[in-house]
């Protein structure tokens, strides 16, 4: 009976529901381990002791993983004058390879929770779950499978730092310090990757990805390919093919310097710059989800 029921529903019924993760490599249980334990030293305010454990944790986890790590350090001096020592962690597979792909997140979270529906909350840091420790989890993740079975061109991992800082604007102040850093310090004064993706707030619970406005305008073969990838492997439920927001994130300054990088970001997350960030408010079917769309996307 279930060979002929298998038969007759070839059409719809035994075939791998459409909002199901897919069978693959990635392991959304271990991203979500990953960024339960990046939660455990606190907020990740830049120049906290939080922020300073949270970076060596990214650093030791990623040498395990990667053939090479580059860490960008530097002084950034805030437009009220004060200093914050920032860390881009740059994880590298197959170096030396000229065809490169770029993924990015940002690891450090936000020190106010301006986005708070109580006044009272809005001088509080934001534990940044799923805006920051999701990225920490999926790269790290990420690395696990690129360890186990080495991509067939480079591919480079940007943790950067500083990007929730300051205001957002306009003008933008103190806010995507580490990408704009990045690209004005390059791994080499000839690096082109073929395309790049900034995957930002991808653990939310409730997972809705729209298409970003200024990715479709500046990279929309990019935007393309990974759309394509996420329809192939079954989550059109969640990565919807529709542009939404026009949102100031890491791809900017990216796209700026002539990156080809798209951002991919849940950015309709209820508990966005809110202290309600918390760990409960992410899970592994979305992590999955996401990591396989990145894991297909480097195919």
């Amino acid at each position: 009976m279930l060979i002929v029921l298998c038969a007759l529903v070839a059409l719809g019924g035994c075939e791998r529901r459409a909002d199901a993760p897919a069978a693959g490599p990635f392991d959304g249980d271990r991203a979500l381990s990953y960024a339960r334990m990046v939660m455990e030293f606190g907020p990740r305010v830049p120049g906290s002791e939080a922020h300073r454990k949270t970076a060596d944790w990214i650093v030791a986890q990623m040498r395990q993983r990667a053939d090479t790590l580059v860490e960008q350090r530097w002084t950034h001096r805030t437009a009220r004058g004060d200093t914050l020592p920032l860390r881009n962690i740059l994880a590298r597979y197959r170096p030396q390879a000229r065809e490169r792909i770029l993924y990015v997140t940002h690891w450090d979270s936000r020190p106010v929770s301006d986005e708070a529906s109580d006044p009272a909350q809005r001088t509080q840091p934001v534990p940044g779950a799923n805006d920051g420790a999701s990225g920490i989890g999926l790269f790290i993740a990420l690395g696990d499978v690129l360890k186990k079975t080495p991509p067939a061109m480079g591919v480079d991992l940007l943790f950067v730092d500083g990007e929730d800082y300051g205001d957002f604007g306009p003008p933008r102040v103190d806010v995507l310090i580490g990408s704009e850093y990045f690209a004005a310090h390059l791994p080499s004064a000839d690096y082109q990757p073929l395309f790049g993706v900034l995957w930002d707030m991808i653990g939310d619970a409730d997972l809705q990805i729209y298409q970003e406005q200024n990715s479709v305008e500046k990279a929309p073969e990019v935007v393309t390919r990974v759309w394509q990838a996420a329809a192939d492997l079954g989550y059109v439920n969640y990565f919807r093919p529709q542009v939404k927001n026009d949102i100031i994130d890491d791809h900017i300054p990216l796209l700026e310097k002539g990156l080809r990088v798209v951002d991919v970001i849940d950015y309709d997350y209820p508990y966005h710059h809110t202290p309600q960030d918390t760990i409960d408010k992410i899970s592994a079917r979305s992590l999955k989800i996401v990591g396989d769309v990145a894991w297909k996307v480097l195919q």
